[in-house]
């Protein structure tokens, strides 16, 4: 494949705590799995950024192969895709440290997620969770990456992630690919069930408000026949309905329908009847992807060869830009 041919590169991951949710799924990763069609990917479990929230070191080793086998059950195949490890990877926090004496504090003092997330552990206020933003921006920077899938809340960690990048640019030539961000066509933003008004959390404290990916079929459909509702009885797509909108959204997503076929499936129903319906749309949506979760786990050598292959390859790539910043920068040859 010649230079011309070689395709463009998309870099993304999640944080390896907790169980993914639908959230998760239908924001990011439903979105994900095609996109190998048109670009490399490269996808991390991203344990490394988890570490600015102390963990247990036995469940979180737990946690974060589930999400490697996650990732591959929900459809991200690692011999099409690199799905690695961030943290088997050095070039991560190497060049972190370099771009941080390229950013400047007042960039990441008005970062959003630094605020929220102070004020979520405000018993631990470390410094990973003020620079955070600079690993994240070596993450991307480091395999070259022309798009970045995110959601909404994230376009602010890959626009301080360009920032970086124009300004080592622009003292020591192209280095860096400058990334962008980019916005599944078909990803809506995914509620809690118990309160609509906020985000679908997988570390909600009400166990009705998060559908995980490998709930079984009884409990989202459980799940779905207590999610908080609104006041009337008509199924119609309005932001004075904030809980049917949600349920209108996640069904939209699941089957493919409009708000319009949607609102006209169930014209004269009621909610109840609604909420079976997504719960159960719901459940089939995920089932392919628990059954494909159980069957992985019984077979971890398969997986473990896909670690090591996918680590690897993020090590090689990632391993020339280093280099080459390296070499920008001034640091001494390794001998």
């Amino acid at each position: 494949m010649s230079e011309e041919e070689k395709k463009k590169i998309s870099y993304s991951g999640m944080q390896a705590t907790g169980m993914l949710h639908l959230g998760n799924y239908l924001g990011a990763l439903k979105n994900w799995i095609p996109m190998h069609d048109e670009y490399e990917c490269f996808y991390g479990v991203m344990d490394l950024h988890s570490l600015t929230v102390r963990q247990d070191p036995p469940q979180f080793r737990k946690t974060a192969k589930s999400l490697y086998v996650q990732y591959v059950a929900a459809g991200l195949d690692p011999e099409k895709n690199c799905v690695y490890f961030q943290s088997h990877v050095d070039a991560h926090p190497y060049l972190s440290w370099i771009l941080s004496c390229f950013t400047y504090m007042g960039e990441l003092s008005r970062m959003t997620q630094y605020k929220a997330k102070s004020e979520q552990h405000a018993d631990n206020v470390n410094a990973g969770l003020f620079t955070y933003p600079v690993l994240m921006a070596a993450d991307i920077l480091l395999y070259q990456a022309t798009v970045v899938p995110v959601g909404n809340d994230q376009k602010q960690h890959v626009e301080i992630a360009r920032d970086i990048a124009q300004r080592f640019n622009s003292i020591y030539g192209d280095v860096f690919t400058v990334p962008e961000p980019v916005f599944g066509k078909n990803a809506r933003r995914v509620m809690s069930l118990a309160d609509p008004e906020k985000k679908m959390s997988k570390s909600d404290e009400n166990q009705n408000a998060t559908v995980f990916l490998l709930d079984d079929r009884d409990t989202i459909i459980r799940k779905f026949k207590r999610a908080k509702t609104d006041s009337g009885s008509e199924i119609i797509y309005s932001s004075e309905k904030p809980g049917i909108m949600n349920l209108m959204d996640i069904y939209a997503s699941v089957t493919g329908k409009s708000n319009e076929e949607i609102e006209k499936e169930f014209s004269g129903k009621g909610y109840g009847d609604f909420k079976m319906a997504v719960g159960e749309a719901v459940s089939d949506a995920l089932s392919g992807v628990k059954n494909r979760y159980d069957d992985l786990m019984k077979n971890m050598d398969y997986i473990e060869r896909c670690i090591k292959e996918n680590n690897e390859k993020a090590r090689y790539v990632s391993g020339r830009t280093l280099s080459k910043v390296r070499r920008k920068v001034g640091l001494t040859d390794i001998l």
